[in-house]
């Protein structure tokens, strides 16, 4: 017997899925999506405890899945496509958020039954129809599409419009959507015909637009006609949707998006939200379908038939999640013009910085004489002054306050950047963003509300900034008030912009003993100066002469929950106490001193309000940050998921962390660290 002939032995307690395909086997989520146990097997091999078989959809490749589940006597054929809500972007750089599996037919296949069909012609309980009704304006709400990637537009076309959708040549929801060529000419002369004083606004395809395919009506708008406009870029196609008239489609996704935003859809193909008496068709339905709410078509488009994963959890999700993500992802895309300049960026930052600005392209600059006029610069820190060229508008780029597992200055990929239009959160000499915030934002009950789950998940699962640091230590026995001291890099732009008096962690420590003569202070130095990574260790060790105990390799949430207050320059340390309900004296002007949150030894004229505790951390988490998690292709990210990501972050084993300190160490490394730092070169 042939060895591909012997039967494949597989695990017989749980049954399995057969892929044929090695296409299908490397869509991402793939077992997430399915829910089953899946084998990649020849078609040449038998099955042995597989009892159903994946095909793509009614891809050529699908024939060989059906012959194959005949020949072994395989009932149970699923089919497989992207959902309604796919990707940020369409290829393969986007991986799905959503699939259909339909063991029927599928979808787009007017000719014949699909699980869809079925669903969409259930009747709905009074919790699905409130459901239905709150996604649909959810979509509305949240800016979504199929496809999320492309900007809005900066000016609509004249009005009135109609708006007609193209698609790329070929398409499979074409051909068994009942339609051809033919039907692209007919919708494009009706358009024209039935609504004589508008204009006919004409929407390609993404794909068409990147060149990889080819659209039905390129050679009809070649034809001179002064009322047809082609949208000569890709552009989000929600905006376009709004402000339309009507919409007229073949089989295009676009025409079911149309009806959720409550326009006229005219139809000429049968795609699968047609003849269901929410469309005007221009072909006879199937006897199958019926007419049906547009509450019931939703419901099955948007719950009943796909399957959701999460790209950030790649588990199981729903529909509400995705299109939350969708939306996060085109809030986020859309701050930035789509060409920006960056200087100040050290080597290993510039992919971050591309990472944190996708749906931007970045061209990196040594110096600013090189940027073009009239640019928008990303800047890292202070490290490039921009005063002579009032041309260009500056955004400077930091760290955010929930940063990784592991310092900086090791190269540890950070998490969260702020990105700043005013000034920058550490320097109190000016207004920042976040400042502007803190004074002038309304916080409603629903993000307050969210900002105390932050504050108490932080708590709970003992985070910081960096999130380093062993061993647990505790206060001494005795009645005796202990202070924790923290200290910084003396040289750190923080002091030089952010602390008008003291500066200097000597002085620091001597202004809390003069404060508090008989307290017991344990010092805290910064984890880049214990780690030999930044600052003077020496110098450093003689601060143990000016405090009761030397505490610096011990992790910084232990630490706060032994002492009594907390003493700071302007040492993020400082909010982090605030966290978790300590005092906290501030000798400098960080970013959350001077609104009455804590006992400030500088004036602050300009910070004017009193602020709760969670409007603190509604601004500085989730107003004022961006955050991506490590794998950046996972798109932007909440700062629910940045929690959960540092929690599983921190369980990974500590190995390749300590080769780092150890390579940081090194008198090498520590020489490249410095000349990386702009302040040290040569203007």
């Amino acid at each position: 017997m042939p060895a591909d002939r012997h039967p494949v032995q597989l695990p017989t307690e749980r049954r399995m899925l057969a892929i044929l395909s090695r296409g299908i086997l490397r869509t991402p989520h793939l077992r997430a999506f399915l829910g089953e146990e899946v084998v990649f097997l020849r078609s040449g091999a038998r099955p042995a405890g597989v009892d159903g078989v994946v095909a793509w959809g009614r891809r050529p490749s699908a024939c060989s899945a059906e012959s194959y589940a005949a020949r072994h006597g395989i009932a149970r054929v699923l089919r497989l496509e992207d959902g309604f809500i796919r990707s940020v972007g369409p290829g393969q750089g986007f991986p799905a958020c959503s699939m259909v599996i339909d063991d029927l037919g599928i979808y787009y296949d007017a000719a014949g039954p699909s699980r869809f069909e079925y669903m969409a012609a259930m009747p709905l309980s009074g919790r699905e129809h409130a459901r239905a009704r709150q996604l649909i304006a959810r979509w509305r709400e949240a800016d979504v599409s199929k496809y999320n990637h492309a900007p809005a537009p900066a000016t609509l076309p004249q009005l009135p419009y109609i708006l007609v959708v193209d698609q790329t040549l070929d398409d499979a929801s074409v051909r068994y959507g009942l339609a051809d060529a033919g039907s692209f000419q007919r919708m494009l002369h009706a358009a024209i015909e039935r609504y004589p004083t508008c204009r006919i606004v004409v929407k390609e395809h993404p794909e068409v637009f990147s060149g990889r395919k080819r659209g039905y009506l390129g050679e009809l708008l070649d034809c001179p006609n002064a009322r047809v406009q082609r949208l000569s870029e890709d552009l989000h196609v929600v905006p376009l949707l709004r402000a339309a008239t009507a919409v007229f489609t073949v089989t295009s996704q676009v025409g079911f998006e149309a009806l959720l935003h409550g326009k006229p859809v005219h139809t000429f193909g049968m795609p699968f939200y047609a003849g269901w008496g929410l469309t005007a068709d221009s072909l006879p339905p199937p006897w199958r379908r019926r007419p049906v709410s547009l509450d019931q078509l939703s419901y099955a488009a948007l719950v009943r038939y796909p399957r959701y994963v999460h790209p950030h959890t790649a588990v199981r999700c729903e529909a509400e999640d995705i299109i939350d993500y969708m939306a996060l992802q085109r809030r986020m895309r859309q701050q930035f013009p789509a060409h920006l300049h960056a200087v100040g960026f050290s080597r290993w930052k510039r992919p971050i910085l591309r990472a944190f600005v996708q749906g931007s392209q970045v061209r990196f600059h040594r110096s600013i004489r090189t940027v073009p006029y009239g640019a928008q610069v990303l800047r890292w820190g202070r490290t490039h002054d921009l005063a002579g060229r009032r041309d260009l508008s500056a955004i400077t780029v930091e760290d955010g306050f929930l940063r990784s597992v592991g310092l900086g200055a090791q190269c540890v990929r950070p998490i969260s950047w702020v990105f700043d239009r005013s000034g920058i959160y550490y320097d109190a000499s000016m207004p920042s963003e976040l400042e502007r915030l803190l004074n002038e934002a309304e916080f409603d009950d629903a993000v307050l509300m969210r900002a105390a789950r932050l504050r108490e998940a932080i708590v709970r699962g003992g985070l910081t900034k960096y999130n380093v640091g062993q061993g647990d230590w505790r206060r001494p026995a005795g009645e005796r008030e202990v202070i924790l001291v923290v200290g910084q890099v003396e040289a750190d732009a923080s002091l030089r912009c952010g602390a008008p008096g003291i500066r200097t962690n000597r002085d620091l420590l001597e202004a809390v003993r003069a404060h508090a003569p008989n307290a017991y202070l344990a010092y805290k130095a910064h984890p880049d100066v214990h780690g030999g990574l930044r600052g003077e260790r020496t110098a450093e060790a003689c601060l143990r002469a000016w405090c009761d105990e030397m505490v610096s390799g011990y992790p910084m949430q232990q630490l706060i929950g032994e002492v009594d207050q907390v003493h700071v320059m302007t040492s993020l340390a400082g909010f982090e106490a605030l966290l978790r309900g300590k005092r906290v004296t501030a000798h400098g002007a960080p970013f959350y001193a001077g609104w009455g949150l804590t006992e400030d030894r500088c004036a602050l004229p300009r910070r004017c309000r009193t602020l709760s505790l969670d409007m603190l951390v509604a601004a500085a988490l989730i107003l004022y940050p961006r955050y991506l998690l490590r794998d950046a292709d996972t798109g932007f990210a909440t700062p629910e998921d940045a929690i959960e990501h540092l929690l599983s972050w921190r369980q990974e084993p500590a190995a390749r962390g300590q080769r780092l300190l150890r390579k940081a160490a090194h008198p090498f490394w520590q020489c490249w660290h410095w000349w990386r730092d702009a302040s040290h070169r040569p203007k």
